[in-house]
């Protein structure tokens, strides 16, 4: 009678340098997540606790009224609403222009395509602090009677609209022009053949098929628009208009600033872009990795 002898499994000898590398990259995640939580433990704490005790000790007491005084002094609802007027139309039409802009370049074959592209892409390249000086000037200088209520370019919504569009579609032309060149040609060809104009050969063939690569820019375009301070700081001067970013600060006073309160509020402020990445995480994470098992 023979009997069999199952092998077995041996597990892998831990290397050092595995040991390390896990190491390193639980310092790192925790160095990186090290500001947000000291933000929320000081934002779940009375200032009068921490100016006490200080900041670095045990708490005694852990609350949610900053989060309430920072949503109530800073009118923060209708800051909210004043960067939904910026950041939506900002992230639509720079998705469409530039959509535009890379079916040109990629579908069709001109002599002007890449010096088009690279004259889209070298926008990204010019620092916003070496403009802002003729920005500012020519946006005093422009007169929109009776479109926006301060007469004028600056100080509107429209303003910051039309700055975000410049410096965002670069970027986003030269993403969806290297996607759109791994579609198939032969699309268009066939489309072309039945006759389709190049309005439909864009929105009712190209477009659909470019849904991960425009989630992934919507997401990107949402956070970065949303999280912008410069422009707003410069090109706003009425404290109504300001989006969120800028509102915050209404929780300064002139001689003192609560830190607790300011932490709460900051908190509040980054919600809306957790919501949209969320919200979009499959459709981003789909577009991060368009093209990476194509030969």
């Amino acid at each position: 009678m023979s009997s069999t002898t199952l092998p077995l499994k041996h597990r892998a000898p831990i290397r050092p340098a595995r040991v390390l590398l896990h190491v390193f990259l639980a310092g790192t995640a925790l160095a990186w997540l090290a500001p947000l939580l000291w933000a929320v433990f000081s934002a779940l704490r009375p200032y009068s606790e921490t100016s006490a005790k200080g900041y670095v000790s045990w708490p005694s007491t852990l609350t949610f009224a900053n989060f309430t005084h920072a949503f109530q002094q800073s009118d923060m609802l209708h800051y909210f609403g004043n960067t939904l007027v910026i950041a939506v139309p900002a992230v639509l039409l720079t998705l469409f222009l530039s959509s535009c802009v890379a079916f040109y370049v990629s579908r069709f074959d001109f002599r002007v395509n890449l010096a088009l592209l690279l004259v889209f892409t070298a926008g990204n390249l010019l620092p916003q602090q070496v403009i802002i000086t003729p920005l500012y000037r020519l946006y005093l200088l422009t007169d929109l009677p009776g479109v926006t209520a301060s007469g004028k370019l600056y100080d509107s919504a429209l303003g910051l609209v039309l700055i975000h569009v410049a410096f965002q579609s670069g970027f986003c032309a030269f993403v969806l022009s290297n996607y759109m060149r791994s579609l198939p040609h032969e699309l268009t060809e066939a489309a072309l053949v039945d006759g389709a104009s190049v309005w439909r050969l864009y929105w009712q063939i190209t477009l659909p098929l470019c849904k991960p690569a425009m989630a992934a820019l919507a997401t990107l375009l949402s956070i970065w628009i949303y999280n912008d301070f410069f422009w707003a700081l410069v090109l706003i001067s009425t404290g109504e208009n300001m989006p969120i970013t800028s509102a915050l600060n209404n929780l300064s006073g002139q001689y003192f600033t609560d830190p607790n309160l300011v932490a709460a509020g900051s908190l509040l402020t980054a919600i809306p872009t957790l919501i949209v990445y969320f919200a979009l995480q499959r459709q981003f994470v789909n577009g991060l990795t368009l093209g990476s098992s194509k030969g």
